[in-house]
C-alpha cells in the first residue's frame, strides 16, 4: 500500500502539499497508479493518482470512515534526552507500535529544554505512514511535570522510576484498562521531590525489570509491552 497524508471531508480528498511534491519530484509516480490517502483520524481514501503539472490528486474509488484504532490507548509522557536523536528514535518506534499520545515532559533533571515539536510531529506522521496507521498519534507541547499531573486520572497513570527502596508493582499487575498513561523520567531519573509529588497524586510506580534502562529504551519497552497486549495481537 502506498499511503499518503491529506485531508478527507466527505467525498473530497486533498493530498498534503509536501506529500504532493514527494509523489511528483521524489517518487516520480505515474498517473493511474493506485494510491491511498489517510487524514490520520481514522479515514482512508483509495483511488488512482492524477498528475497535473506539479500537482498530485486522487481520483477516489472508495472511502472508508472510522477505521478502528489501537486498544488500549497508550499515552507516554517522557523527559527529552540530551541527545535529540535518542528521543526521535523513541518516537519513531513507539509510533510504529501503536502509541496514541506522546507528551514531552520537563523535569528537574531534564537537560534539554528546547525541542522542535513540529519536527517531532512530522516524524510521527512519517512513522505512521510507514507502519500503515490510519490514526496518527497526538504529539503534545512540552509541559512541566507539575502542570502535567494536574490533569491526570490516577487510576490509569503509572510511572517508571529507579528508586528501588520504594514500592513498585510489575507490569503484570497492571489491570486491563481502556487508556494507560506512563511517565518516563530523564537521564538521572526523577528527583526525590518529584517522586513525592507523583505519590501525592496517587501515581503508581512500576518496575521495568532488574536492568537500568536508558530513557528512550524505557519508553520503547513500555510501547512494546502495550503493543504485545493490544486487542487482536494474540
Amino acid at each position: 500500500m502506498k499511503l499518503f497524508y491529506g485531508e478527507i471531508e466527505g467525498n473530497k480528498v486533498m493530498i498534503n502539499d509536501e506529500e504532493q511534491q514527494h509523489i511528483v519530484k521524489v517518487l516520480r509516480m505515474k498517473e493511474g497508479e493506485e494510491i491511498h490517502v489517510t487524514d490520520g483520524k481514522g479515514n482512508l481514501a483509495s483511488g488512482k493518482l492524477m498528475i497535473e503539472g506539479k500537482k498530485a490528486n486522487i481520483a477516489v474509488d472508495d472511502i472508508k470512515n472510522n477505521l478502528p484504532d489501537f486498544f488500549p490507548a497508550l499515552h507516554i509522557a517522557i523527559a527529552p534526552t540530551k541527545n535529540i536523536d535518542r528521543i526521535e528514535f523513541f518516537i519513531e518506534k513507539a509510533v510504529e507500535m501503536g502509541i496514541s499520545e506522546i507528551t514531552i515532559l520537563q523535569t528537574e533533571k531534564t537537560e534539554r529544554k528546547n525541542l522542535n515539536i513540529d519536527k517531532l510531529r512530522k516524524q510521527a506522521i512519517a512513522a505512521s505512514k510507514q507502519s500503515l496507521r490510519f490514526h496518527f498519534p497526538v504529539i503534545n507541547d512540552s509541559i512541566k511535570i507539575q502542570d502535567f499531573l494536574k490533569n491526570i486520572t490516577s487510576e490509569n497513570t503509572f510511572v517508571a522510576h529507579c528508586h528501588e527502596n520504594l514500592h513498585r508493582i510489575t507490569l503484570k499487575e497492571i489491570p486491563t484498562l481502556n487508556h494507560i498513561t506512563f511517565l518516563i523520567g530523564p537521564e538521572g531519573d526523577f528527583s526525590e521531590k518529584e517522586i513525592m509529588l507523583l505519590a501525592d497524586h496517587h501515581v503508581k510506580a512500576v518496575s521495568l525489570g532488574n536492568q537500568r534502562l536508558r530513557t528512550e529504551t524505557a519508553g520503547i519497552f513500555v510501547a512494546a509491552w502495550n503493543y504485545y497486549n493490544l486487542e487482536g495481537n494474540d
